[in-house]
């Protein structure tokens, strides 16, 4: 099939956000690996990047569906996606990754990217016209909108558990010999990890290039739903994972900084810890299709892990211009998206 020149940029475009969000949030599975000198920063970033790409498989032939990136091609109501909504909304995303990404905040990829697709819609259907109320699938945001708070809890509530479980269990052994399995097991924790993000984070790109494709398709008179698009064009689903494997391969020093040991001093065990809890988190929200921020999962988890130590182990001033950019995300990626569909419109 011929795609006009405005699919193939955007199609280009969601891959370069998927490469970025590789790099972006590569500090998430291998932040602690690297502080607590697990794996040196490349072998850390090869081992995450693996089984990024090896989610594509979990997700293909064990799960059987990419709910994550259902719900992302639905997040607006069809009558108000068009290709320049969603190149407005992919510029948009892409620029505010890579403002976090320079001054190193862990902020999400996803939430800017589904703050700009709704933005960018919203400024196609008039946002303050009646039809304002009518672009976002509520049913499919708001729980994504309520993730924002309730992944971090989730991984804050399991990576506690885990770390007063493990040092109770652990309370006589030898702390050397501890923690050299622990380092082992760190090597598991953040595999795990890294499948959960790439399983969560590959399927936004695909929401977007479904979406676009779709569009596409109905403007030449054909119905495609999104689990048939995901079989016509199966390339995508591969190359969408193959991108942010790619993505992580090429690290986000400056974000592995923040994460490592800006919140808090993380030990071996407490890697183990956070990572676990991370993983588990993430692989319950792809369960039920919500795309969540595998930033702030992994940063709720490592808070949970010092906070069981005391309260003042967390370095809260951290957290909170954490959590400031977390709430932001969503709204400033939108009127970013708004400005850059307003502008597309202006030439074309």
């Amino acid at each position: 099939m011929d795609f006009p020149v405005l699919l193939i940029v955007i199609i280009a475009l969601a891959f370069i956000f998927d490469y970025i969000n590789g790099f972006h949030d590569a500090a998430n599975s291998i932040a602690t690996i690297v502080s607590t000198k697990v794996l040196t920063p490349f072998q850390a970033v090869l081992w995450a990047a693996v089984f990024n790409f090896a989610a594509f498989f979990v997700s293909k032939y064990l799960i059987g569906e990419f709910k994550i990136g259902n719900t992302i091609a639905k997040s607006v109501h069809e009558n108000y996606i068009t290709l320049e909504v969603i190149f407005a909304g992919l510029m948009a995303a892409i620029t505010w990754n890579l403002i976090t990404w320079w001054f190193g905040i862990p902020s999400s990829s996803s939430h800017t990217l589904l703050g700009g697709f709704i933005g960018a819609s919203l400024a196609y259907a008039g946002a303050f016209s009646k039809n304002g109320i009518d672009v976002i699938n509520y049913a499919k945001v708001l729980p994504t909108v309520l993730f924002i708070f309730i992944a971090p809890l989730i991984g804050m509530f399991i990576a506690f558990l885990i770390t007063i479980l493990i040092v109770h269990i652990f309370k006589r052994s030898n702390h050397y010999k501890a923690e050299s399995w622990f380092k082992k097991l760190q090597l598991a924790s953040s595999a795990a990890f890294s499948l959960g993000h790439g399983g969560n984070d590959a399927q936004k790109v695909m929401g977007i290039i479904g979406a676009a494709i779709i569009y596409h398709e109905s403007t030449l008179g054909h119905s495609l739903s999104f689990n048939e698009f995901v079989i016509k064009y199966s390339w995508v689903p591969f190359c969408s994972f193959f991108a942010i494997g790619l993505g992580t391969l090429s690290g986000g020093w400056k974000i592995v900084k923040t994460m490592g040991t800006r919140i808090t001093k993380v030990t071996p065990l407490e890697g183990v810890s956070a990572e676990t809890a991370g993983a588990v988190t993430l692989y319950i929200s792809e369960h039920l299709g919500i795309p969540v921020s595998t930033t702030h999962t992994i940063s709720g988890s490592i808070i949970g892990v010092g906070a069981t130590k005391r309260l003042s182990a967390v370095r809260w001033g951290v957290t909170v211009n954490l959590l400031w950019a977390w709430i932001l995300t969503i709204p400033i990626s939108a009127l970013m998206a708004a400005g850059f569909y307003y502008i597309l419109k202006l030439f074309v």
